[in-house]
């Protein structure tokens, strides 16, 4: 079963960029454009990992991460905050409303492959 994967985040260059590395890596993957979208896609698709950006119109990254894990159906959903804002009290406020892993931008290809790899190793794909 190949693992479907998330990608929410409101900056297009980004979107394409990743969406084009993850199909390469043999992924299917979805794309969210806000937060709203985000939840949504969570709810219908039910993605094995989300990348989850933290600045998005409509609601945050923070906001939707902790909508997902107050919502039992989607608490096994690996959510990746991945984002520019790399403070350490954004990194630990992210992991704190319960994001399995934090990746700051600029971030590298390669590394970002094997975190995701790596999340995705801690659960089966979804049907």
């Amino acid at each position: 079963m190949t693992a479907k994967i998330l990608i929410a985040d409101d900056e297009p260059n980004i979107v394409i960029s990743l969406e084009y590395l993850l199909q390469r890596e043999g992924y299917a993957v979805v794309v969210a454009r806000d937060g709203t979208e985000a939840l949504q896609a969570i709810a219908h698709d039910k993605p094995d990992l989300v990348l989850l950006d933290v600045m998005m119109p409509h609601k945050s990254g923070f906001e939707v991460c902790q909508a997902v894990r107050a919502e039992p159906a989607l608490q096994a959903t690996r959510i990746l905050m991945l984002t520019a804002k790399g403070r350490e009290t954004d990194v630990a406020k992210g992991m704190a409303l319960g994001a399995n892993a934090y990746m700051t931008k600029p971030f590298s290809t390669r590394e970002l492959v094997q975190k995701v790899a790596e999340l995705l190793a801690h659960q089966p794909p979804s049907p």
